[in-house]
């Protein structure tokens, strides 16, 4: 057997291994999205507003628990934040059944669905970014774009396959058997973690969370412009297509989409190749294009193509800023400075809905798009001066070994 061929398969069967808990949990997030607002407003017959914030409960929890995920995967190791992130996975499907089995008590039903949806948040967290830094831990830093990259393709591929599968299952069965399937997934998730070899626990100082937060700030507004446009495109093209006239918005999202995992999987050793800084970027002007696109396009198709191509910009932003986090921060603050980064997308995703919104009452839906463009140009010029910054000086750049020899001198 061809021993240079099946090494890299075994690695990446290992990563692949790994990030399927994140993709589980990922499914597992995905499918109560398109059922949970129709049972608040229909069975428990609260409205819209309540409808939103049991939806969004979730994103806070996450957002606020990334420090805490990161600060316990070092200190306890990653694998231990997984299978705590599993096991919450477990009680919130627990939770999540009860909730809907109680929609006779109304109140008594949405607080058991907000604590279900607080801990799912939690889990999310303790599983998104461990399972990245669990996989790094086994197999070395040069392998860390590839195990963003596959992590990346993870969670989206399991919202794209939780959220009609939630609906599936609760036309065909029941409402409550959406909890049971988180359950069951928790449960499955579970049993494969506790089995797999955990990741060194690195040794060293670790670093008060805001020390690592402040050391990756310049890198994660750099993510930040650019995840500005992603939550910019999710939350208002089919808006913008229904003020145009157009049909088929959904098809931008299936562009970029598709677009995101092609990159990815054609090119799974660019960052390793060129480097974090170069490679994003090139990212964000292909995205600062693709959106421009979106904002000019004169029919539905020129939009879809824009699409696709912010898609494509995107696919590589996170890896490549990662890569270049990890390289300046010690490793016993790796989780933390991940979770760090992860943070900014939390917010500028978060963000994006409400001041776009603004922006777009008052200008009009289409400066959406070109106002999330000067965003990713900004995030250009950032990377830019990172990268300047990054670059060694002249005579720094080759080994002391191969610089000629100076005769020493007495003083």
């Amino acid at each position: 057997m061809d021993t240079s061929t099946t090494a890299p398969m075994r690695l990446t069967l290992s990563i692949t291994f790994i990030v399927c808990f994140n993709f589980m949990s990922y499914v597992a997030n995905g499918l109560p999205l398109a059922v949970l607002p129709g049972f608040v407003l229909n069975e428990l017959e609260f409205n819209t507003v309540w409808a939103g914030i049991v939806i969004g409960t979730q994103y806070v929890s996450t957002l606020l628990s990334r420090p805490l995920a990161g600060v316990l995967a070092d200190r306890l190791g990653a694998k231990c934040a997984v299978i705590i992130g599993l096991t919450g996975l477990t009680v919130c499907g627990m939770l999540t059944t009860l909730a809907i089995v109680m929609y006779a008590s109304p109140w008594l039903s949405v607080s058991i669905l907000l604590g279900a949806r607080v801990i799912q948040g939690i889990a999310s967290a303790m599983i998104s970014t461990p399972c990245c830094t669990w996989a790094i831990g086994l197999h070395g830093k040069p392998h860390t774009a590839r195990v963003m990259s596959w992590n990346g393709i993870a969670a989206y591929g399991g919202i794209a396959v939780g959220a009609p599968l939630g609906v599936l299952i609760s036309d065909r069965f029941s409402l409550a058997s959406i909890g049971l399937c988180i359950v069951l997934l928790g449960l499955l998730a579970l049993l494969l973690a506790v089995v797999r070899r955990p990741a060194p626990l690195l040794r060293g100082e670790r670093l008060p969370f805001i020390d690592v937060f402040c050391s990756v700030l310049p890198n994660g507004l750099a993510l930040a412009c650019s995840s500005a446009g992603f939550g910019s495109l999710t939350a208002f093209i089919a808006l913008y297509f229904d003020s145009l006239g157009w049909v088929n918005a959904a098809w931008c999202l299936t562009g970029f989409g598709i677009a995101f995992i092609l990159a990815r999987l054609a090119t799974p050793n660019v960052v390793l190749r060129f480097g974090g800084y170069p490679v994003v970027t090139l990212c964000l002007l292909i995205q600062g294009l693709g959106l421009l696109f979106v904002w000019l396009a004169p029919s539905p198709e020129i939009a879809i193509l824009g699409a696709s191509l912010t898609g494509l910009g995107v696919s590589w932003v996170y890896p490549g800023l990662a890569v270049e986090t990890l390289a300046r921060t010690p490793d016993a603050n790796r989780n933390s400075a991940l979770s760090a980064l992860s943070l900014f997308f939390d917010l500028a995703v978060g963000l994006a809905g409400p001041l776009m919104g603004l922006l777009a009452a008052s200008l009009g839906l289409a400066q959406v798009f070109l106002a999330s463009a000067l965003l990713s140009g900004i995030g250009f010029i950032l990377v830019l001066a990172l990268r300047r910054a990054a670059r060694p000086p002249v005579q720094n750049r080759y080994p002391a070994a191969s610089l000629p020899s100076r005769p020493h001198r007495s003083e």
